[in-house]
């Protein structure tokens, strides 16, 4: 009998895991879950656990032990879309965007999308210019600490914030002056609606980056705004298509293109490179969402969508779920009490450090930098702490962004006109990262950098490690870099992977022509040799075309060929 309750109790664990999430205010909901449960199960518990019934906008998101980034499908089962080892962490984050935050029906929809953009504005995805930036900051300080006082605020309090990659000294004397005295008795939910109020009109609002390289190896990041779809290159914004424009969103291996109809019945076709084959396909798949998401008005308008024109090749993929029109139509018939939200307050926070954390960031990079690990999937993410070289600055431009009513216009064409200023420095939203408690098992790691200068850093829980996998770093004194070396262990070849791949895909496609030239040639046959007095054959046995065809081509090589089969067969029987 106890053997049998132990057998059963074992078996009962099996069928279930623990899954934590992290949420946007940095806390963690863990729950445990079926091993045949699917993304909506989750997603639902997390959705129940905020009281939020406008939940179209977000989603979960999770890393592979490849580094890549995934969006949690919601019909498919959670554990065979996670290529590690349970327990699992995921993120809470915004998916989509809202095109007028404002609009949004109620207040904890609103905070939760402040605390996103407020982590955008941290790690360097929102831009501004440094008159926004101060009143941003002012209104995150006025909804965090409230009205200034005195007593409570001494001088340089503003410091202990952090609110972007780095900030100067003037800066944060211009965000104290706000705060002191343009937002006097203003309400936490009045500071945050005006924060996302402003927010909108930038630029890089919604932006959700993808580096990239253009055609002539150049970087660049890819991202889908709720406006359209956006490329950002060096400081400046290089393209810009409305939803109404893109017309097809392709990708074959690491190659990513963008079909478009722009005015005057103006065709363009944008070609970009991502790092990884997985890393393009995971662009598509965001690509596709957004544009049924922004542009459909109806679910049911959705179609499956194909990454190529050739039937056997290429993902199919297709966006489960309402749209932005159906989602905003749905929001005007909630009528409840408004439920309580539950504020950070002052409670320290990760992703924008609180009054309560240490100084603030110079304008001159510190000599070392720390770097920590902490287990993400069974140790396979690694987060490094603030390591940021992209300062938000104000641009000799006087009007560097366009108000939301000029989001709606398109960059035209590529030349130089057509670019829009959005940094003096060069876009690049990796160079902030999280700052993380440092685990028991935490290490000292160097700053490693691209061939580019860029920091090899990493967004939020979504992270990579300060060295490359397979390589240890031996430091001096200082702190620095001092040799690389190859570790023993090191992961298998991606040329290998992609080589592999390539002759899977040729043998595909020489099975499938073998295929149809054997459907052709039974048609053939059928047509020329057999009786069959069906209505389609009868009508092209009669036109002069087939008529030709079968006297000057098809029964001289049919006499050819039974030659040489009499031939062989007297051949073989003199043998």
């Amino acid at each position: 009998m106890l053997s049998r309750f132990m057998s059963g109790s074992i078996r009962n664990l099996e069928r279930e895991y623990n899954c934590t999430v992290r949420l946007l205010d940095d806390s963690e909901y863990t729950c445990t879950i079926q091993r045949d449960a699917k993304g909506q199960y989750l997603f639902d518990l997390i959705c129940h656990h905020h009281n939020l019934l406008e939940k179209d906008y977000f989603g979960i998101r999770y890393v592979d032990p490849d580094k890549q980034r995934h969006w949690l499908g919601f019909t498919k089962c959670i554990a065979k879309q996670m290529k590690s080892q349970p327990p699992f962490t995921m993120c809470l984050r915004v998916k989509f965007y809202p095109p007028d935050p404002a609009a949004l029906k109620e207040e904890i929809t609103r905070y939760l999308v402040f605390l996103q953009i407020k982590r955008d504005l941290y790690h360097g995805r929102l831009l501004c210019k440094t008159s926004d930036a101060a009143m941003l900051a002012a209104y995150i300080l006025q909804a965090e600490v409230g009205d200034y006082d005195p007593g409570k605020h001494p001088e340089g309090y503003s410091s202990k914030f952090q609110f972007f990659p780095k900030h100067s000294e003037k800066l944060e004397r211009r965000i104290s002056d706000i705060h002191k005295t343009e937002l006097i008795g203003q309400t936490p939910e009045e500071s945050e609606l005006n924060f996302l109020q402003k927010a909108q009109e930038l630029e890089t609002y919604g932006v959700d980056p993808h580096p990239c390289k253009d055609v002539s190896g150049n970087p660049a990041f890819l991202a889908f705004t709720p406006f359209g779809f956006t490329v950002l290159q060096g400081n400046r914004r290089v393209h810009f298509l409305n939803w109404d424009e893109v017309t097809k969103l392709k990708f074959e291996a690491k190659t990513f293109h963008i079909y478009a109809n722009q005015k005057e019945d103006k065709k363009i076709i944008l070609t970009y490179f991502a790092p990884t084959p997985e890393a393009c396909k995971h662009l598509w798949k965001c690509g596709v969402e957004n544009q049924a998401f922004y542009k459909l008005d109806k679910s049911s308008q959705v179609r499956t969508v194909s990454s190529s024109n050739l039937f056997f090749k290429g993902s199919r993929f297709r966006y489960s779920g309402r749209v932005a029109k159906e989602v905003m139509e749905q929001s005007a018939k909630i009528k409840r009490e408004p439920p309580e939200i539950h504020r950070a307050g002052l409670v320290p926070s990760r992703s924008c450090p609180s009054i309560t954390h240490g100084p603030r960031l110079t304008s001159v990079p510190r000599q070392r930098r720390r770097a920590v690990h902490i287990s993400i999937m069974e140790g396979l993410e690694s987060l490094r702490d603030s390591a940021h070289s992209t300062p938000v600055r104000s641009v000799s431009h006087g009007d560097s962004f366009m108000p939301r009513h000029r989001h709606q216009t398109t960059d035209a064409g590529e030349g130089g006109s057509s670019q829009r200023v959005i940094s003096d420095e060069a876009y690049c939203p990796s160079d902030s990262v999280l700052p993380t408690p440092t685990a028991e098992h935490s290490l000292e790691l160097a700053v490693a950098r691209h061939p580019n200068g860029a920091p090899c850093s990493i967004e939020e829980e979504e992270s990579e490690a300060g060295t490359p996998e397979g390589q240890v770093a031996e430091f001096g004194p200082d702190g620095r870099v001092l040799r690389l070396g190859r570790t023993r262990k090191s992961l298998p070849n991606n040329e290998v992977q992609e080589l592999h791949k390539f002759i899977l895909s040729v043998l595909r496609m020489f099975l499938v022509t073998m295929g149809l030239l054997f459907a052709l040639l039974s048609l053939l046959i059928m047509l020329t040799e057999s009786d069959l007095d069906i209505a389609f054959l009868r009508d092209i046995r009669k036109t002069p075309e087939f008529q030709q065809f079968h006297f000057e081509y098809f029964c001289p090589l049919r006499r050819w060929v039974a030659c040489k089969f009499r031939w062989m067969g007297g051949f073989l029987i003199d043998k």
